[in-house]
């Protein structure tokens, strides 16, 4: 029975995950967990090995043999589950009690779109073999139980599949189950394409893990789980989020039972010692899941932490069907990507310059120093725009975090920041704030730059441009294109407006947007640092003010 989420905690079992700190680019951490010699099992039959070509070695560590009953199904949804008392989950005897015609659609009633996608959008789909896969264009189509049904238009308020799901869920529910890279817009719907593929082939009469969602922070491994919750509300699916705890919450991995839930989602470093410590088994895996795969896979990423669960999944495992999900791949990531998963593969891609969200309004203000970039944010920007909705606010370190943070309470300005120096309760609590609209702005190192779902944020400051760490003190820095574009993404979700104000100071700042407009394909307007008028008439190009 899928049950109401805290802030604080998301598993569906009272014992707290074990603690660990979580190692990321976005100022996360995770320790190394020690590597196990067991006797090793049987030769398995001729099989190219997932990590078989890739770039580094992974050191080797013994699983037991698989288990002959190899069945499996996964479980759960987005955004925090409302305490109901009026429908009952994942009992036998709801199954037949649930009446799907009666969940169509009141057109009279039709709740507001929730996805949406250029109807030009060019998704380029390559698939492998002679496998036939015809595109959904309704939720009936994908023969999806009646308990998922309901809780796609009762829970999610969904009407049909947005284009990448259309598309992409044919090839992750039909057999053969083939292996799948994709990629397409932020705001799309891939978060759904994947909890829907783990909810579909997961069988809950089955206690054991089953679907395995690996994630780059906990802040998206959480909304990951929130979205499994709300969307296997009915399906009586089990749940377990894998993320680390302050050390007041620590409970030795000795002394927690095996996991049994049929859906595990969460961050490497944690899923890497649950597995060590033999208390995740994954013998009865039927799909793995990577979300942000271009970071999860990149190489100053969590390459080799992916790469080593991959290597443990498949000594026990031979066909889990893998799952790389993104909005960006870039041509490096993209050609090692295809080498770990096996070779007949699916892919899905989007053309580089339809990243770009054309329903984001992008600008640009020159200012002459660091004060001026605090003013322009608090005179004009917040001033001009009070009503238009939430603010995320990106700066590129924790120092820059907390001297805006202190800069704009000391000018009379609320606000909250959130890096990866904080604990885990207190991120927690920020982001839960911030999503249950308590506070408006929120400044934010890169650990939200990728994912965060939250429909109410409109505007996006860029108070420093993202840098790739490489050229951080290089003459020459280079932009971080993907991270730009996930952070561009962070507004205008679900195909609703929005609007990016990017701060330049100096030259290296102008070569950096340059750079961005070029890479792009796209000129981002000017606006003056003082002009009213600028800013006014920005906003309503992005459609946020009349």
């Amino acid at each position: 029975m899928a049950e109401s989420v805290s802030g604080d905690s998301f598993n569906h079992t009272p014992v707290p995950a074990p603690a660990s700190n979580d190692r990321s680019r976005a100022d996360e951490a995770e320790d190394e967990v020690p590597e196990e010699k067991v006797p090793a099992p049987a030769p398995a039959p001729d099989h190219k090995s997932w990590a078989d070509e890739a770039e580094d070695e992974v050191p080797e560590e013994k699983f037991p043999a698989p288990a002959s009953d190899h069945k499996s199904w996964a479980d759960e949804a987005e955004e925090k589950v409302p305490e109901e008392t009026s429908e009952p989950t994942g009992s036998s005897s709801t199954v037949s009690s649930l009446k799907v015609h009666e969940l169509a659609i009141d057109e009279k009633k039709k709740s507001p779109k929730v996805l949406d996608e250029p109807d030009d959008s060019n998704i380029q789909a390559v698939t492998s073999g002679d496998s036939p896969y015809t595109s959904a264009s309704t939720f009936e189509d994908l023969n999806l139980s009646p308990e998922l049904l309901k809780g796609l238009y009762v829970e999610m308020k969904f009407q049909k599949p947005s284009k990448i799901q259309a598309i992409s869920l044919p090839m992750i529910l039909n057999p053969p189950h083939k292996d799948l890279i994709a990629q397409a817009h932020n705001g799309s719907g891939k978060t759904t394409c994947f909890v829907l593929g783990m909810l579909s082939r997961v069988d809950p009469k089955v206690q054991a893990p089953q679907a395995l969602c690996i994630c780059p922070t906990r802040e998206l491994a959480i909304q990951n789980m929130e979205v499994l919750l709300k969307m296997g509300r009915y399906t009586g699916i089990g749940s377990e989020c894998a993320i680390p705890t302050d050390s007041r919450d620590y409970i030795p991995i000795t002394k927690r039972p095996p996991i049994m839930a049929q859906v595990v989602i969460g961050t490497p470093g944690t899923i890497k010692k649950w597995m060590s410590s033999k208390k995740l088994g994954v013998s009865r895996l039927k799909i793995l899941v990577f979300d942000e795969a271009d970071q999860m896979l990149a190489e100053d990423g969590f390459r080799d932490d992916s790469l080593r669960i991959m290597k443990e999944i498949e000594k026990v495992n031979l066909y889990c069907q893998v799952l790389l999900f993104s909005a960006t791949f870039n041509d490096t990531v993209r050609n090692f990507v295809s080498r770990v998963v096996k070779k007949d593969h699916n892919q899905l891609f989007v053309k580089k310059e339809e990243l770009s969200l054309q329903a984001v309004k992008q600008y640009k203000v020159n200012c002459p120093d660091e004060l001026s970039k605090i003013y322009v944010i608090r005179d004009y920007i917040f001033e001009i725009g009070e009503n238009v909705g939430q603010t995320i606010v990106f700066v590129r370190t924790r120092n820059s975090a907390s001297m805006l943070h202190k800069s704009l309470e000391d000018l009379g300005y609320g606000v909250t920041s959130i890096q990866g120096a904080l604990d885990n309760n207190e991120r927690d609590k920020i982001v839960k704030e911030f999503r249950d609209g308590l506070t408006q702005v929120l400044i934010s190192t890169d650990v939200l730059a990728r994912g965060f779902d939250q429909q109410q944020v409109n505007l996006v400051i860029n108070y420093d441009l993202p840098v790739k760490h490489t050229a951080e003190y290089t003459c020459e820095p280079e932009p971080d294109y993907e991270v730009y574009l996930h952070r561009v993404g962070r507004t205008g979700r679900f195909g609703r407006k929005g609007a990016v104000f990017n701060l330049i100071c100096g030259e290296r700042d102008e070569n950096l947007m340059e750079k961005i407009e070029k890479h792009f394909g796209t000129r981002v307007t000017e606006v003056q640092q003082r002009n009213v008028d600028d800013y006014k008439r920005a906003l309503k190009e992005a459609g946020l003010l009349q």
